[in-house]
């Protein structure tokens, strides 16, 4: 299979991805996100990972998603697992990835990341949270 075709064959779910992480970014407005988190560190941790893997994006609107949210009193707990796993988790995509490069290392690559996600924003937590 070359790759015109192959391309042509995954053009629709590509479409598909796109139209519906626009889609989610409509339905799901930016004041909601300011309404989930707590104080607490851990349940923040997995809300923001769990937000960020279906609300996934790019890394430009995570940064700025995540200023806003530092500004409104988010912990930053919470808004680096949400950065993290909107760049790195996708379950949006997950199909059009699945498709491209079989299902199995799609899940893992997901699944590693999610969880990857938890330990490295309790540690950019834990270290940048007393500098202020």
């Amino acid at each position: 299979m070359n790759a015109a075709s192959s391309f042509a064959l995954g053009f629709p779910i590509l479409l598909g991805v796109i139209l519906l992480m626009g889609l989610l970014g409509t339905l799901i407005p930016s004041e909601w996100l300011f309404k989930v988190f707590t104080a607490n560190p851990l349940w923040d941790t997995l809300t923001g990972a769990a937000v960020g893997s279906i609300a996934a994006g790019n890394p430009i609107n995570s940064y700025v998603m995540g200023g806003e949210l530092l500004k409104e009193g988010v912990s930053l707990y919470a808004v680096t697992a949400f950065i993290i796993a909107w760049v790195t988790v996708g379950l949006v995509q997950l199909p059009a990835e699945a498709a491209f490069l079989g299902g199995k290392f799609a899940i893992l690559r997901n699944g590693l990341s999610f969880i990857l996600a938890l330990p490295i924003a309790a540690a950019t937590g834990l270290i940048l949270s007393p500098l202020g």
